[in-house]
């Protein structure tokens, strides 16, 4: 059983308040990295955010290792309410859009050869996947601020239906064979991410046309959440195209396209192969801290504003990022999501790793897994034949 295990005595105070804002000054990495080429003409500083992703943070996250503090529930209202916190995410907002702006202008002044290019456009797209998870938690807010901040975070990206889908969506069929944001158990990420993406637009645009309905709006009724983000990213776009030529507008829609690929691997280890269960009246039971993928590890904990403690957000979707908590006994990862992505982008490696996690959480009983349906009679077959052994 899930518990978080409370301080019980003296003042508490939060250890990491003071990091996070590194969340916010993460997304001028792209821009050290042009900084670094204008100084010595070295490609590989455009490299720099992607480098950082890919191997300086998930070395942090192993050498500092994990947190397991929680606040009492004394300090839950003040930390909620403490205006600190909405301010280090606010701080975001202007410090990625300069940045996206700033990046569509050096890419389009710069005569550069394909591999540095590349690393530009790579640098950008880890920028717009960091502003995708900012926007997740904007969005998860009441404020109709913070609402429309999420949205415009999104925009650049071309990533606005993540703000119906993900709140509306994936939050109401989390860990269900119905939610297309959860990954199963045999399907590897290159499977995954196409399924993820189109069940995902279309389940928002699903979302939107039933509540527009409902207040007898057509679906392209200004309202529409998606038509909102969309009409974002025609603004933003069109001004860098006038400004900076159209080159520069697919420069900033493919570092997109890369950044919404990121969100999608980080979906993928979320909930791989975990599912609620039925009860008996064909519902599904109410998502439980054991129906995510946990992480604790404090550098990619601190860079993503906590997203890592799944098990508690899913659990209580309205806590801010400051008030997750800890769980003991939920399923947990080995290493903070900057490791696990690339071992994702492994599909022999991720099975290894990851099939026996999910075989263990449930006990050997793999009719309560979610299971890709194509392998789903041979792995049900597979680990009971397994057990009968072990029993005899």
């Amino acid at each position: 059983m899930a518990t978080a295990t409370l301080p019980t005595s003296g003042n508490w105070s939060d250890s990491k308040r003071y990091l996070w804002p590194l969340g916010a000054l993460i997304l001028l990495l792209p821009i050290a990295g042009t900084i670094g080429y204008e100084q010595t003409g070295w490609a590989v500083t455009l490299w720099f955010a992607f480098i950082i992703l890919y191997a300086v943070i998930p070395l942090a996250d192993y050498l500092i290792g994990e947190d397991h503090a929680n606040p009492p529930d004394s300090a839950m209202a003040s930390l909620a309410s403490d205006r600190y916190y909405r301010y280090a995410l606010f701080a975001s907002v202007p410090v990625y859009l300069g940045m996206w702006f700033y990046m569509a202008w050096f890419g389009a002044t710069h005569d550069l050869p394909w591999y540095a290019w590349l690393g530009l456009t790579l640098s950008l797209g880890v920028g717009c996947g960091l502003a995708i998870n900012i926007a997740h938690e904007l969005g998860h807010q009441t404020s109709p601020v913070e609402r429309f901040l999420a949205k415009l975070m999104l925009a650049p990206g071309f990533y606005g239906h993540f703000y119906v889908e993900h709140n509306r969506g994936h939050h109401i069929q989390v860990a269900t064979p119905e939610d297309p944001a959860s990954s199963r158990f045999g399907e590897n990420f290159y499977e995954f991410f196409p399924r993820c993406v189109a069940g995902s637009f279309k389940r928002a645009w699903n979302i939107e046309k039933k509540r527009l309905e409902r207040e007898g709006k057509s679906v392209w009724h200004w309202s529409n959440d998606n038509l909102q983000s969309t009409a974002m990213t025609i603004v933003l776009w069109t001004i860098v195209g006038v400004w900076l030529g159209w080159q520069a507008v697919l420069f900033v829609a493919i570092a997109g396209a890369y950044g919404g690929s990121l969100l999608e691997v980080i979906n993928y280890l979320e909930h791989y192969g975990l599912m609620r269960q039925k009860r008996a009246d064909g519902s599904y039971e109410r998502c439980q801290p054991h129906h995510s993928w946990n992480s604790n590890h404090i550098v990619t904990n601190v860079l993503l504003y906590h997203l890592q403690r799944h098990s508690d957000h899913h659990a209580n979707p309205t806590r801010s990022y400051q008030t997750l908590r800890h769980f003991e006994g939920v399923p947990s990862l080995p290493s903070g999501y900057a490791a696990m992505i690339l071992v994702a982008y492994i599909p022999p490696l991720w099975f290894r790793l990851m099939d026996p996690k999910v075989v263990a959480h449930h006990q050997g009983d793999m009719r309560k897994a979610n299971i890709k349906p194509s392998v789903r009679d041979a792995v049900i077959a597979k680990y009971s034949q397994s057990a009968s052994v072990a029993t005899a």
